[in-house]
């Protein structure tokens, strides 16, 4: 993965005294009742109603937000043993939705003390997945939480996870697919199992059509482009297949036919589409060449070579284009 193996290892190794920074002394300010002009990023918690545990969230409130007018809503899925203030800044969402003027929600998942959260998507991961816990559930009603505080567009409302989190995404659009307009699962995978004793699991048939932009490094060995087992893992766990998943959502929204495909930074980026969908639920894949199982976004493009096809390429700006062009259909 030329300079890439290297700098990510460097980002990394910056996480984690980040999370203890943050849980040590990063404090937030509460979402008020009627919150101030934005840019700004509020925590809040939630009641006691999932496993028994009190949830939270960050939401951060855009520049120009306006309180009598209705608002997109992204929700972004942070991976397993990161946060949602982790993927705040990694993702660099709440920056791109301060210029096209959009909320966004980012729920924390289940840990211990704000360490190691994860999520349930069925077949991963950890003890989410083993303890059955309702992630589904604690994710809807964290948007309805932000729907009763802020003026937000039900038809408009969108969600991007990454790994763990994009499983999570990929099962939340089947299974709660009727609260989105569209949705990005990044680096992950419909199905799989934790391992090989493990029965096999995938997410259900969907309750409608989703619109659907998958983005996947073609270099990626913890959840692999062709599926099957794990590299990173060693073996422990296996995943389907890109072009599995793909394939479960283009006929699941009735797409007629691949419709387009183009080159983007190079040859370095390759977009296909699919068309013809019921309820206008498009499918659209983005692979990306060279790259592992790391979000791509300027925190990690920034300081590749600038020879590098890859330098400062950010997948954000190119799933929000694919969000705003998809409104919820009745």
């Amino acid at each position: 993965m030329h300079a890439l193996e290297t700098l990510v290892k460097s980002r990394l190794a910056l996480i984690f005294p980040l999370i203890l920074g943050l849980f040590l002394g990063g404090c937030m300010t509460s979402l008020p009742p009627h919150p101030a002009a934005g840019p700004r990023t509020f925590k809040n918690y939630m009641g006691l109603g999932f496993n028994g545990v009190r949830r939270s969230y960050l939401v951060h409130i855009p520049s120009g937000y306006d309180p009598e007018k209705p608002f997109p809503l992204v929700v972004v899925i942070h991976g397993a043993f990161d946060t949602a203030r982790g993927i705040e800044k990694f993702s660099g969402f709440s920056m791109l939705a301060d210029r096209e003027n959009f909320v966004v929600l980012y729920p924390n998942g289940m840990g211990l003390f704000g360490y190691l959260q994860h999520w349930n998507a069925g077949h991963c991961c950890g003890k989410a997945a083993n303890d059955n816990w309702d992630d589904v559930g604690f994710l809807a009603a964290a948007i309805e939480d932000v729907q009763a505080r802020l003026k937000i567009d039900a038809d408009r409302i969108y969600m991007v996870g990454f790994s763990n989190g994009g499983m999570l995404t990929y099962r939340f659009a089947a299974e709660k697919g009727d609260m989105l307009a569209a949705a990005a699962p990044m680096a992950a995978s419909i199905g799989g199992r934790p391992s090989k004793d493990a029965p096999e699991w995938r997410i259900p048939k969907p309750v409608q059509p989703v619109a659907m932009m998958i983005v996947h490094g073609l270099a990626d060995d913890d959840v692999p482009y062709e599926g099957g087992v794990s590299r990173y893992r060693g073996g422990a766990r296996t995943y389907w297949s890109v072009e599995e998943s793909v394939r479960f959502w283009t006929v699941n929204n009735g797409c007629e036919r691949m419709t387009g495909g183009r080159s983007l930074n190079g040859d370095a980026i390759r977009l296909k589409s699919w068309g013809g969908c019921r309820n206008n639920a498009d499918v659209a894949l983005l692979l990306i060449k060279g790259w592992g199982h790391v979000w791509p976004g300027p925190y990690f493009t920034s300081d590749l070579e600038n020879t590098d096809p890859l330098k400062n390429f950010d997948a954000a700006p190119i799933i929000w284009r694919f969000f705003k062009s998809h409104r919820r259909e009745h």
